[in-house]
């Protein structure tokens, strides 16, 4: 398992995730310290970031992630959905954004904020019900109080 781990930070390690990057993340990722004989020993969490980024660049789906790059997608699916609960994304945004403020890297006049691609989640807050207008309700049209004759004749 270790080589496995070792040939995806040498192919794909370098490019995704540098050293540069990994040591901003490391620290406010959530840490799980491994309890010997209890369960298999925890995918590290560099190989879980690059198999993340991969995923999300290739646009690949989860469970076509070649295992032989040192985890698979279901992992790499449950690492990203326990960072989420965790708010390591939040927390990265904020330092990237950080960092590139501080050295002036941001450029605002290219900015543009769309809320209108945004969607209602649920179909958005529901509405009650209209209120009556009229002082009494009209007939129903669609179902008679009337019993339904039978229109064939019983053979």
């Amino acid at each position: 398992m270790m080589a496995d781990v070792a040939v995806m930070e040498d192919v794909m390690g370098k490019l995704l995730v540098p050293d540069e990057l990994w040591a901003l993340v490391e620290p406010i990722l959530p840490k799980h310290p491994y309890v010997p004989g209890v369960g298999k020993p925890r995918i590290d969490d560099r190989v879980c970031l690059t198999g993340i980024l991969f995923v999300l660049k290739t646009g690949i789906p989860w469970e076509d992630f070649p295992q032989e790059m040192g985890c698979c997608g279901m992992t790499l699916w449950n690492r990203l959905d326990e960072w989420r609960k965790a708010g390591v994304w939040e927390q990265l945004h904020r330092l990237l954004l950080d960092k590139l403020r501080g050295a002036d890297q941001i450029d605002f006049s290219r900015v543009v904020v769309d809320s209108s691609s945004v969607r209602a989640v649920h179909g958005g807050k529901k509405q009650g019900q209209a209120p009556l207008t009229a002082e009494k309700q009209a007939p129903n049209t669609i179902w008679s109080s009337m019993p339904a004759a039978f229109p064939w004749p019983a053979s």
